[in-house]
């Protein structure tokens, strides 16, 4: 076998023994913080009786309370009981205080960050100018500005008043610490719920199921005519599903006066039928749904067309005219109702469809229109035989959803609801609805009503006159008369419950429809005499002279038993009718099938069926499912109660058979249907789980029946989870059963408490005092058999006789809850472990599969048995078995072993996996608070270890580790249980760290200080749970996964472990925080170790000062890093211009692996600050004194990484990190609740309320999860948010970002504190200063800022010299930034940032050339502030320079010295800089403008090479905002030949170049950089050319970013040139790393040459004329302005427009259109004038031949060529041979492209050109066009057809024949134009020529359909052939001898020498 390469091993510690430790090592102070936290309380955990929320006031039960059928009596029960809820007391505690965060705004200081801050705005001047004028360079010296007119800032208290460091650092640290915020975690969005696997949602309680509810009012039934009482009835249809889905609701409007009428017929008026209003209820809405209003009056003689007459033919409006006839109606009517009041008859219906009204409120129905249903009319139609007639009326209702239930309801049962009415108002109805589909609901109360709807008669054989046909229906308790039950439901206006009902009458109709329903309210015991009896009537309308009063003519009777073999009858009957009277006994038989009698009874048409009916049962009690009736019946039988043999429909069980059948009836329990078993589902659990733990003793045989019931439970949770019906939550928990676990399981047993002794007794007598004939007779030997295992038969136990059950009785008296123990009765749990353990085949598979189902019903059972034991006697490792302890182990290793599988296996089930992974965490989370915890530790362990299978990847399993984990550590004693108390949280006594001549104690000492943040054997040991945690975190960001999964899942499940400490009320006092911060002490250790990995994008989106992001190409092999943070690394946090300093990154090119993403970053840095803040300060002094530098680095690095992305975002932006995930999970859960609430309807709300998704806030676990109770609500668009939620949110993140930043300062202070103990203290200062001026790069809050201008001060006074002499570069920067804020709108940032400066200032006085460096450093500090920033505001800054005057004046120490004089002439100087800034800020918005001044002022710093060097690098910061890449290139090749010449005169290298000649190559103008020489500065007097840019690297990094720029640019060619001098200090310097990347640079550029070809777009060019006084200096100045690529005229001239006539006014400004020559008298004085010319570069021909390419025709241009054409008559243009043309040539001072990007034209020169002249130039060009169209290496038909076609079509205006006539007609007279007329001849040969080869080229070129095109253009080209020819044939005979001729004068080129070395110069 060969040897595969495996991962390393995974071994789990051997945990402490836990229960041992507590009891043996616990020290008296560690305890009482154990009981800080809460120690696991005796009363933790609670079982307790949750009272029913009950609907109506009382209980539906049924009204015979007495003797009840076993099954009714326990639905009863189980309808009614409490539920039974297992809790633990400080469960979810840690989370609970998210939701208390809602106050956390008032308790926070809103944070001043100079980002929001808007000072009261001053307007900005316009442009002037006026300031131009002097165009010499000022002097730095005078100042325009007196400083000391201005009043100086308040200054900071007590700057030198301190008498010792310590005592400085004492007191900065308590400011550090006063007003700070104790949770970090508060002010950090809360964890993401995706990762969330430790939340279990408590299902919702269960409830009765309702649908939409919708309540309907009616408000008015009106016809036109209103003579006698009508009734309405109402109820929903589905039209789609062809059903009506709810009861009938039953009202009538009828006046005092019509009811009148009625009352013979009504005894008396129940007050609930007098409700007007019903509440429907709709589960599956649907637009198909119509509300039906059935109308019917008394029955009265004539069909129905006959009694709508009067209705159809008289008007309300003529009640007048026939008010005699009404009269007579109403009389007609009221003899009617006398008479037949008692019995209806239809008159009208109508219709309404519900979904238009659900949206709309009242509805108003106008019944006279035609129009159907649609338009929210409805009509009202006769029920008429023949036609429906429609009639004029209107039905008047109210529609509107229901929310909350209204006052004075009433149940269908009419149980009054809840809230009840105050006063008698009439009630509401809430009417049963009938679902359309299946309902997933479990039944939740008693309910058992029976529906009777009689359907059909047929007697239409028969001859009697039985025509006007009524069936009276009663419900029969037995066959007397007086057996009648009133359990009828009455209609409206009557009494609530009658004993008979009569159907409505249809007018002489022999076989009539009925549409009746009868509701009746079912008995709770029938028995087989119960019935229902219908008996047939014949009604006479008219009263016969002959007939007394009665109007009934009996005509016979039908029956249905209720019970058919014990079972409810429903469904479709058809049934025979018996004539004359009502055989004996007949109640026992079916009509069908009634035996034969004596005397034979009569029936009507020989026993044939005649009425159909049918029935339907609405009940909570009858199943109405063969398998479920068939198991509650055996059951039962088994409970004693029924005699033997059992009846089940048809057959009849004796006792003997009895196990097989229900053995039977178990297993089929789960192919009932789904309904049904959902239904019941609660009953059929409760009685399959009592199966499990009761043997039954049958026919003296134990049966054991508890395998075959924990298959049944088994497969029912299988069919439940798998029904595409049944909701399921996010841990895949199948709802119901949920919801059955948490509220209604109770284990099978009554309880055994000793209160409750008493029930056991009564048990036990009950069984023994039934008499022996019933099933009883069987629990006589339940005892005995309880005594042995239920699961092991096989085992013998002692017989226990009927004394012994006696004995035990009293023992249980006597021993409460112990007793089972001492009998060794079996345990639900214990029987439950047992078959997991042993169950085999499919069972044990789905058992597995669902095993949360099983885990939390063993911890409920199990929760009962401890509520039950005497916990101060037994403790926690005896309350369970050893075997039961076993069984647990196995079930635990099983599921594991599954979980394995699975993953090995199936990949494709990994979510199954991770389900079951979740559950089984779950399992060990709730056995931690019942078991012996070194127990379950041990199962940990044994988890751990198996889940480290060989095959299965790496990320899998450690994301299900840690998911697992995550759940442990969620536990609510974690800190208890990972022993907290008893880590190390504070150092031994350290030495002082003030005095360093104490050694740092001893080696020893320091080894076990560092050991404490590492993961040692030992911490795992001790500290189980977290040691396992860290121990996956540390593998997890070890470990490459795709899109860092992993390493999120470890990040966050740390991060929210500790979110709940932070959060946790326990936690609150310091010391404990400390102890628990400890706990995460090796924490500290992995992230400092993980720097690599994190990801600094976070700080990207930076609103801050001075921040440009440039390309990383330069930055080889460093991980992505952010450009700020690597700068701040490098220890250059603000000049981006120096790029070569990253290269000093080596710390970060570790090993590179994918690194986090941005907010899994933060997370984990987050936890790093949590544990800094809370860790004990002299315990991390200790460390960081003990750590070797190389950590101590990391350290800083890492500090400084989290300033970056704890910054600040500012308001607009303000935090987004994280809330794409949170939006994602609202998006997902807004789409589920909308889908429910809208489309599902009430499924929705079933879902709602199985589901729970508005759980309720009550419940402490889920506090957390309710984000929007919190104050994080979070969403990702802005256009959401209030401006409310814009500024919280922006108070949060700022608290946020100074608490970050405050503890990154607080560890700063810690090292810079432990110094003098620290071996190389130099390199800790410098660290700590990188990090501190890397957070004054950032957005920072005036409170941070503060104490970080204390810290920097401290640090001076402390460590000045040190300082300033090796930290030279990082004081540069200190300046820079202290600067920056001196210019702060802020006063309190001003007023610090002053104090320091002066304090620099002041302590590197005693050092001359420390002094004189810094005074450099802020001068070259503020020019470049000056001109980068576009937003500076100088008003302050010179208040700033004003207040550190003040300074020096006041400090009485230095009085006596230079100091205040040095000071005064320092800020002298920064004046004046100051005030050309103010210049610069006029022209802002003209870039020429302000270019030249940067230039002016660069000039004007020639002697001070520093200053210039920094004035260039504003200019190339500006060109490159402005993306002139090319200028800003070039600022930076000036900047280098600058520190080339001061190289070169320092030291002579061979491979540096030789002062700015080298760079000529590059661009000529470079020479001006050579202008400084040596006499005037030398470089190395103090504080000259001490910038970090005068050394080779600066050199390297200046050239290098202008090659960047140059790219940019498309500049490729003056790359090379660039790195041309690059490349030797390389090679010098053997760097071939650097050398390689060059090389692959220049390789790209050279692509690009090749591959941009032709395409490249190099500059365009205007010539730009000012004329006017207006322009000052301007007047008369030409320029030639530089343009991007393709920029037109109109651009140009808009923008210079638009600029100038800001200053000047619209009306002062005018362009000059065209670009004749200006003639300044006739220009108006008082207007300014621009004019502007486009410009072509002008080369001479000897200079073409050197500049080949474009590049070479586009670079170093100093001349410029436009053309004004003109005639002799003063017109621009004529005709051909007057048409004259003049050229224009310019010379600029400099060449292009220059470090600006306009420059000052110095010479003019002009010459004109004669007609021929002129035509010479167009033909030329004409056929230059045409050679080029034709020689294209890819031809374009396009283009070359249409040169082609300007040259030979054959009208072309001015076109090559028109030329030829004009000037080759004839010789010309003058001899000079010879020569002209035969260069035009010669000229115009070329062209024929070329023409001829561009048209036989389109013959190729074109498509079959222009084949005639080709032709014409054949025949034209011909044609101008033949036309020329002569002309072309002709010479000059005088050209061909030889003449003399003066030569013209030499137009060449103005010295060119100046700007181009010949070589034999050089040589």
């Amino acid at each position: 076998m060969f040897w595969i390469p495996q991962p390393p091993t995974y071994d789990a510690v051997e945990p402490l023994d836990l229960e041992e430790f507590l009891m043996s090592q616990l020290r008296s102070e560690d305890s009482a913080l154990m009981h800080e936290v809460g120690d696991f309380p005796d009363d933790d955990l609670k079982v307790e009786q949750v009272e029913r929320e009950r609907r109506t006031i009382r209980h539906s039960v049924p009204e015979d309370g007495g003797d009840l059928d076993p099954h009714v009596r326990d639905c009863v029960k189980s309808y009614t009981q409490p539920w039974l809820v297992v809790s633990r007391r400080c469960q979810g505690d840690g989370w609970s205080a998210y939701s208390e965060r809602a106050g956390l705004l008032k308790v926070l200081q809103k944070q001043i960050f100079e980002s929001d801050f808007q000072p009261e705005n001053k307007d900005k001047p316009s442009p002037t100018l006026a300031g131009l004028s002097d165009d010499s360079g000022r002097t730095l010296t005078s100042s325009d500005f007196n400083l000391r007119s201005l009043a100086p800032d308040q200054r900071v208290e007590g700057l030198l008043a301190f008498s010792s460091h310590e005592e400085l650092d004492r007191f900065n640290q308590e400011a550090r610490q006063a007003k700070r915020h104790p949770e970090v975690f508060a002010l950090y969005p809360p964890p993401d719920e995706d990762d969330a696997v430790e939340i279990r949602p408590i299902p919702d309680c269960p409830k009765e199921h309702t649908g939409d509810r919708i309540l309907i009012r009616c408000q008015a039934i009106k016809f036109e005519i209103d003579i006698e009482p009508m009734f309405a009835t109402m109820a929903l249809y589905d039209l789609k599903e062809k059903k009506k889905i709810s009861e009938n609701f039953y009202c009538d409007l009828n006046s005092e006066q019509f009811r009148n009428f009625l009352k013979p017929h009504t005894p008396h008026v129940d007050h609930s039928t007098l409700s007007r209003s019903g509440i429907f209820s709709v589960t599956y809405p649907s637009s198909d749904i119509y509300l039906v209003i059935k109308i019917e009056k008394v029955l009265q003689q004539g069909e129905i067309s006959d009694c709508a007459d009067p209705y159809l033919t008289m008007r309300e409006s003529d009640s007048g005219k026939n008010k005699d006839k009404l009269e007579k109606l109403k009389g007609q009517a009221e003899a009617f109702c006398q008479r037949l009041g008692r019995y209806r008859m239809p008159f009208g219906w109508a219709t309404v469809n519900i979904m238009d009204v659900i949206s709309t409120a009242t509805l108003d129905r106008d019944v006279t229109d035609s129009d159907s249903a649609k338009g929210g009319e409805s009509k009202l139609v006769a029920h008429s035989n023949s036609e429906s007639l429609c009639l004029p009326g209107c039905i008047k209702l109210d529609m509107s959803p229901v929310v909350d239930t209204p006052q004075a309801c009433l149940s269908t049962e009419l149980i009054p609801l809840i809230p009840v009415a105050e006063k008698n108002v009439r009630p509401v109805k809430e009417v049963l609805e009938f679902p359309s589909s299946e309902v997933y609901v479990p039944h939740n109360i008693y309910r058992n009503l029976l529906f009777v709807y009689p359907q059909r008669l047929n007697f239409v054989n028969r001859l009697t006159s039985a025509r006007n046909i009524t069936i009276k229906i009663q419900f029969m308790s037995g066959e007397d008369p007086s057996c009648v039950l009133p359990v009828i439901f009455g209609k409206s206006s009557g009494p609530e419950l009658l004993s008979e009902v009569y159907t409505p009458i249809t007018y002489h109709n022999k076989s009539p429809d009925f549409y009746e329903e009868v509701k009746l309210s079912l008995p709770a015991r029938l028995t087989e005499r119960h019935h229902l009896l219908f008996t047939f009537y014949h009604i006479s309308c008219q009263q016969k002279q002959n007939q007394s009063g009665n109007c009934e003519t009996l005509i016979g009777y039908s029956w249905l038993p209720i019970l058919n073999c014990d079972r409810l009858q429903t469904g479709q009957f058809c049934l025979p009718i018996v004539l004359e009277r009502l055989p004996v006994n007949y109640s026992l038989h079916t009509p069908e099938k009634l035996p034969p009698q004596v005397p034979p009874v009569k029936w009507m048409e020989s026993h044939k069926g005649l009425f159909n009916l049918e029935v339907q049962a609405v009940s909570s009690v009858h199943p109405q499912d063969n398998h479920l009736e068939r198991f509650f019946t055996l059951c039962h039988a088994l409970e004693g109660g029924t005699a033997f043999p059992v009846r089940i429909r048809d057959e009849k069980i004796p006792e003997n058979k009895l196990e097989h059948e229900l053995k039977l009836s178990i297993i089929s329990l789960s192919s009932s249907n789904l309904e049904p078993l959902v239904l019941f589902l609660h009953r059929v659990l409760d009685k399959l789980f009592t199966l499990i733990m009761q043997p039954m003793v049958i026919a003296g045989q134990t049966a054991n029946l508890a395998q075959i019931a924990f298959e049944s439970v088994v497969s029912i949770v299988n069919s439940l989870h798998n029904s595409q019906e049944l909701y399921k939550d996010q841990l895949g928990r199948n709802i119901l059963l949920a919801t059955y676990l948490y509220w209604v399981f109770r284990l099978p047993d009554p309880p055994r408490d000793a209160q409750n002794a008493g029930d056991v007794l009564i048990i036990y007598d009950r069984y023994m005092t039934i008499g022996p004939a019933t099933a009883a007779r069987v629990g006589c030997m339940l005892l005995q058999s309880r005594v042995r295992s239920s699961s092991n038969p096989d085992i013998p136990a002692q017989q226990a006789s009927d004394e012994d059950a006696e004995i035990n009785e009293i023992l249980s008296k006597q021993l409460g809850a112990n007793f089972q123990c001492k009998t060794g009765l079996s345990q639900f749990h214990e029987e439950l472990a047992l078959q997991m353990v042993v169950s085999t085949g499919v069972c044990r598979e789905n058992a597995y599969k669902y095993a949360w189902f099983f885990f939390e019903l063993l911890v409920k059972s199990m929760a009962q048995h401890v509520s039950q034991l005497d916990r101060y006697s037994v403790p926690r490792r005896s309350r369970f078995s050893d075997r039961f302890k076993d069984d647990v182990t196995t079930i635990v290793s099983v599921v594991t072993a599954e979980i394995c599988t699975i993953l090995v296996k199936q990949q494709k089930e990994v979510e199954q996996a991770e389900k079951i992974n979740i559950s089984l965490a779950f399992f060990l989370y709730d056995l931690l608070s019942l078991m012996d915890r070194g127990f379950v530790f041990q199962l940990v362990r044994n988890y751990c270890n198996q889940m480290s299978a060989k095959s299965v990847s790496m990320p899998t399993l450690i994301s299900m580790r840690l998911e697992f984990l995550r759940i442990l550590c969620s536990h609510e004693h974690y800190l208890n249980l990972s022993l907290f108390f008893s880590s190390p949280a504070s150092a031994p006594a350290s030495p002082c760290p003030s005095i360093s001549s104490q050694s740092s104690g001893s080696y020893q000492e320091q080894q076990r200080i560092l050991a404490l943040f590492d993961l040692s054997q030992e911490f795992k040991q001790q500290h189980y749970l977290t040691g396992l945690l860290l121990t996956e975190l540390s593998a997890a960001l070890d470990m490459e996964s795709e899109g860092g999964k992993v390493q999120r899942k470890a990040i966050n499940a740390i991060y929210s472990l500790l979110c709940s400490h932070d959060l946790d009320d326990r936690c609150i006092k310091s010391e404990v925080r400390a102890k628990v911060a400890a706990l995460y002490l090796p924490l500290v250790g992995i992230i400092i170790e993980s720097t690599n990995y994190l990801d600094f994008t976070v700080c990207d989106t930076r609103a801050g000062k001075n921040k440009t992001g440039e390309s990383e190409d330069d930055l080889e092999n460093v991980p992505p890093i952010n450009q700020s943070v690597a700068m701040a690394i490098a220890g250059n946090p603000f000049n981006t211009l120096g790029r070569n300093v990253l290269i000093s990154m080596a710390s970060l090119q570790g090993k590179s692996v994918a690194t986090l993403a941005a907010d899994t970053s933060r997370h984990l840095l987050v936890c790093f600050l949590w544990v800094m803040k809370n860790a004990d300060r002299n315990l991390i002094q200790r460390w960081t004194v003990d750590m070797p530098p190389s950590q101590l680095n990391k350290l800083l690095e890492l500090l400084t990484i989290c300033v970056s992305c704890f910054e600040y975002r500012g308001k607009q932006s303000s935090d987004k990190v994280s809330t794409q995930a949170l939006q994602k999970s609202q998006q997902a859960k807004l789409q589920l609740e909308e889908a429910l609430l809208r489309g599902m309807g009430a499924r929705g709300e079933m879902m709602k309320r199985v589901g729970g998704m508005d759980r309720t806030v009550g419940q402490r676990e889920n506090l957390r999860w309710r984000k929007d109770l919190t104050q994080w609500r979070q969403t990702n668009d802005k256009q959401d948010k209030t401006k409310a939620e814009l500024d919280q949110e922006a108070l949060i993140s700022g608290n946020l970002a100074t608490e970050a930043n405050l503890i990154v300062l607080d560890l700063l202070e810690t090292i810079i504190q432990a110094v003098p103990l620290n071996e190389c203290k130099d390199s800790v200062v410098g660290g700590v200063l990188k990090v501190l001026l890397h957070s004054l790069t950032c957005n920072q809050s005036t409170t941070f800022l503060c104490h970080t201008f204390s810290t920097l001060r401290a640090l001076v006074v402390k460590f000045g010299d040190l300082l300033f002499e090796e930290e030279a570069e990082q004081c540069a920067d200190l300046c820079q930034k202290v600067l920056q804020y001196c210019s702060s709108p802020v006063d309190e940032n001003r007023s610090h940032a002053c104090a320091t400066l002066y304090l620099i200032m002041r302590y590197s006085y005693s050092n001359a050339s420390n002094f004189s460096r810094v005074k450099m450093q802020v001068t070259m500090s503020l020019a470049s502030l000056v001109g980068k920033s576009s937003d500076f505001q100088e008003e302050y800054l010179r208040r700033s320079l004003r207040t550190i005057l003040a300074y020096a004046e006041e400090d009485a120490e230095m009085q006596n010295t230079q100091l205040p004089s040095q000071v005064d002439e320092l800020l002298r100087n920064l004046n004046s800089i100051l005030s050309d800034t103010v210049k610069m800020r006029e022209f802002q918005e003209d870039p020429e403008m302000l270019m030249d001044l940067m230039y002016r002022i660069a000039k004007g710093y020639q002697t001070s090479p520093d200053l210039r060097l920094t004035w260039l690098q504003n200019m190339a910061e500006k060109h490159n905002n402005r993306k002139c890449y090319t200028e800003s290139a070039m600022c930076l090749v000036h900047a280098a030949a600058l520190v080339a010449e001061y190289l070169s005169m320092l030291e002579d290298h061979k491979y540096l170049p030789v002062g700015s000649v080298t760079f000529q190559n590059i661009s000529p103008n470079v020479l001006e950089e050579s202008a400084v020489s040596d006499d005037i500065l030398s470089p190395d007097e103090d504080g000259v050319c001490s910038g970090r840019y005068f050394t080779e690297s600066g050199l390297v990094g200046l050239l290098e970013q202008a090659a960047e720029l140059f790219s940019n640019g498309g500049l490729y060619e003056a790359v090379n040139e660039v790195y041309k001098i690059i490349i030797p200090i390389m090679e010098a310097r053997r760097d071939f790393r650097k050398l390689a990347s060059t090389h692959d640079k220049l390789h790209r550029a050279f692509d690009n040459i090749i591959q941009k070809g032709h395409k490249r777009m190099f500059g365009t060019y205007f010539r730009v004329g000012f004329y006017g006084t207006k322009f000052g200096d301007l007047d008369e100045r030409e320029f030639i302005y530089k343009e991007p690529g393709i920029t037109h005229l109109p651009e140009i001239s808009h923008r210079l427009e638009n600029f100038y006539s800001q200053c000047f006014g619209d009306d002062t400004l005018v362009m000059i259109k065209d670009s004749t020559p200006v003639d300044r008298k006739q220009l108006n004085p008082s207007k300014a004038y621009i004019q502007i010319t486009y410009v072509e570069p002008y080369f001479d021909d000897y200079e073409m031949k050197d500049r080949l390419t474009n590049f070479e025709k586009n670079f170093n241009l100093r001349r410029f060529m436009y053309t004004t054409p003109f005639t002799k008559s003063g017109r621009p243009r004529g005709e051909l041979n007057e048409q004259y043309k003049r050229k224009t040539i310019l010379t600029t001072m400099h060449a292009f492209p220059y470090v600006k990007t306009r420059i000052n034209v110095i010479q003019k020169e002009e010459f004109d050109l004669t007609p021929i002249e002129v035509a010479i130039e167009d033909m030329q060009k004409k056929t230059r066009e045409l050679a080029v169209a034709t020689h294209r290496e890819q031809p374009d038909a396009k283009m070359l057809q249409m040169v082609l076609q300007g040259s030979v079509g054959a009208t072309v205006n001015q076109g090559p024949l028109e030329v030829a006539q004009v000037f080759l007609n004839e010789i010309p007279a003058d001899p000079k134009l010879f020569r002209h007329h035969n260069k035009l001849r010669l000229c115009f040969k070329e062209f024929i020529m070329r023409c001829g080869e561009a048209v036989e080229k389109n013959k190729h070129l074109i498509t079959s359909d222009q084949k005639e095109y080709q032709q014409e253009l054949k025949k034209n080209y011909n044609r101008l052939r033949e036309s020329l020819r002569p002309m072309l044939e002709r010479k000059i005979p005088e050209l061909y001898k030889p003449i003399v001729r003066p030569r013209l004068e030499n137009r060449d080129s103005f010295k060119r020498l100046s700007f181009r070395r010949a070589p034999e110069e050089s040589s």
